[in-house]
């Protein structure tokens, strides 16, 4: 279970729960809807007696929402993103067609994230999507003084691309970036 390698923010005695669980369960939670801390220990609540069963653990109660909410907000981003990617590409290598694949690169604005009050703009993502199997392989944050022109640029050398057909957005047609300038010679 790649849950299990990431780093379990929490002190030796504070760990009633198994942080791979806590992770699963608040991404179960998540899927079917949940939207809150509280929302995600709902969704263990009701759900408890076929999560214990289903996963051979003993829980007597759901964790709070603050323990919850203290456990994901105490794990380092950088771990978690390392593990969805391991994840999909294990999906992606497992439900790979033969043949050539299609590679879909782009970005979005995130819901909710343009903050009026404080001037911000909205964050915004890149994706690299797998067509075939419908896996996220990667995303990144998009600079906020930037576009998503080196965004792709930096997500193109991290994952392996090659003999695969990769589409963008037109933005991506540039000359600056789509084929070398011409050199020049002095006479």
């Amino acid at each position: 279970m790649h849950l299990g390698t990431i780093r379990d923010p929490r002190r030796a005695e504070g760990k009633l729960y198994q942080l791979p669980y806590v992770l699963l369960f608040s991404i179960l939670a998540i899927v079917t809807g949940a939207n809150s801390y509280r929302g995600i220990r709902t969704f263990i609540k009701v759900h408890l007696k076929r999560l214990n069963k289903a996963f051979k653990i003993g829980w007597k109660r759901p964790p709070a929402h603050t323990a919850i909410r203290y456990i994901l907000q105490g794990l380092d981003p950088a771990d978690v993103e390392k593990v969805f990617r391991e994840h999909a590409a294990d999906l992606n290598s497992s439900e790979a067609a033969t043949g050539t694949r299609i590679l879909a690169f782009d970005g979005k604005a995130l819901k909710g994230s343009f903050d009026a009050f404080n001037d911000a703009k909205a964050r915004q993502i890149l994706s690299a999507f797998a067509v075939d199997t419908a896996l996220v392989l990667a995303h990144i944050e998009i600079d906020e003084k930037s576009n998503e022109i080196p965004a792709v640029q930096k997500l193109l050398e991290e994952l392996d691309v090659a003999g695969h057909i990769v589409t963008l957005d037109a933005m991506h047609c540039q000359k600056k970036h789509s084929k070398p300038p011409p050199k020049r010679r002095r006479i």
